[in-house]
């Protein structure tokens, strides 16, 4: 189930987006955590299977485009298909707009794109 963040998942979020091969010291985690939660246009979703976080994807929200902006699927649950399963639930929530990568994401949103043929990103 793929769930808005909320205040009480903080740790949790920071946590995830730790995994990122990003600047991983918490003061740039909390700035990012910081964004998330005081600009309506960037929104944070975790994935929640059973009692688990298992994922997380931040987006920034245009007009017509919407920017995948971190993406993060704990270790242990990687390899299942889990990062292409939450795009896919952020195409379906953002179906009106086109789907755009940063340098960090672009290159699994086209490894999304291949094996998804089809699929309008």
């Amino acid at each position: 189930m793929l769930l808005r963040y909320k205040k009480t998942y903080e740790k949790i979020a920071m946590g995830l987006l730790s995994y990122m091969p990003v600047d991983k010291s918490v003061k740039k985690l909390q700035e990012m955590i910081y964004h998330y939660e005081t600009d309506d246009q960037w929104q944070l979703f975790l994935l929640k299977e059973d009692d688990d976080f298992i994922g997380l994807v931040g987006v920034i929200v245009g007009d017509t485009t919407y920017t995948l902006q971190h993406i993060s699927v704990n270790p242990s649950f990687r390899g299942e298909g889990i990062g292409k399963e939450m795009v896919m639930k952020v195409q379906a929530l953002f179906s009106d707009k086109e789907c755009k990568g940063t340098e960090e994401t672009d290159s699994f949103i086209n490894k999304c794109k291949e094996i998804e043929e089809g699929t309008d990103f």
